[in-house]
């Protein structure tokens, strides 16, 4: 059980203090659903409505005390490129048992005419950042799971090596994934390079689901809850795919502004084939079909 009452205030008030060094009155909370790893709430102060999240890090071996700090410096990549609305951060550390996030609260608003245009011309944008390197010169996390950034000059190599590996070798071991369907991801390698384009180093939000996609007061996208790396740019569209929920204007804005190689709708389950194998190792074997009938393609 989490607390609740006047140590939750005290709790908020504590680490907004931490945050903006002056004592901050806090008013009213609710909490806010949608998150599977952490809680978080919408705290009302005098110092005006925060969005904080936070976990118990004693309750769950899952729980990483440094997920919030690289979630942090995510977002601060994120918003550098001025590409669309990203919440700023206001702090993060830990108290006591409870490690902490405090960000700018997201008003929400109506999409406007030209939400899904905006939405994909920015995203355009924001992939057009680059580095030399596959990879990000910090260590974080896709969910609650570690998500390894070792810069690697090869796309291929990253993608395989750092993305879908970790994932299938972790679902192995928990016994979700069979030898046989691990095997046959082990034989994708040597077709990577005939499969996707060998693209540049794009900065991408690495967790692009609808979820992570919020309208703000303006009616404008903004992101949240990134997994950041700068990786192949297609593997970010792909994952719009998954579960849905992206307008075609959305994808027609994009390709306008940043063209992709023909073909794209062929590779999306090549990709995919990441956050499944995630959705695997967080959430149980009901995804494990999704990865053998992408991996019998091939």
């Amino acid at each position: 059980m989490d607390f609740w009452g006047d140590e939750q205030f005290s709790f908020f008030e504590s680490i907004l203090f931490s945050a903006l060094g002056h004592p901050v009155q806090v008013i009213e909370m609710q909490f806010v659903s949608g998150g599977n790893i952490n809680t978080s709430a919408q705290v009302f102060s005098s110092e005006g409505v925060f969005f904080i999240k936070w976990n118990q890090l004693e309750e769950s071996t899952n729980e990483q005390p440094d997920m919030f700090a690289s979630e942090a410096r995510g977002l601060d990549l994120l918003r550098q490129t001025d590409a669309l609305h990203i919440p700023q951060v206001i702090g993060y550390g830990r108290l006591l048992d409870k490690a902490y996030l405090i960000l700018e609260y997201i008003d929400p608003g109506t999409p406007d005419k030209q939400y899904w245009e905006t939405l994909g011309q920015s995203l355009a944008v924001l992939h057009s950042h680059t580095q030399p390197a596959f990879g990000l010169n910090f260590e974080n996390y896709i969910g609650s799971l570690p998500q390894t950034n070792t810069p690697t000059s090869n796309g291929y190599d990253f993608f395989f090596e750092h993305r879908l590996l970790p994932q299938a070798g972790l679902a192995l071991y928990k016994g979700l994934l069979s030898r046989p369907t691990y095997d046959a991801l082990l034989r994708l390698r040597e077709q990577l390079p005939n499969l996707l384009p060998n693209d540049r180093p794009a900065l991408l939000h690495g967790d692009l689901w609808s979820g992570n996609v919020l309208v703000n007061e303006a009616g404008q996208p903004a992101l949240v809850d990134p997994a950041v790396y700068y990786g192949f740019r297609e593997a970010d569209l792909a994952f719009t795919k998954l579960f849905a929920g992206f307008d075609d204007r959305f994808y027609d804005a994009y390709n306008e502004t940043f063209p992709l190689e023909n073909g794209f709708s062929e590779r999306v389950a090549i990709y995919n084939l990441y956050p499944l194998l995630v959705h695997v190792n967080l959430f149980g074997s009901g995804y494990v079909s999704g990865v053998e009938r992408i991996l019998k393609q091939f």
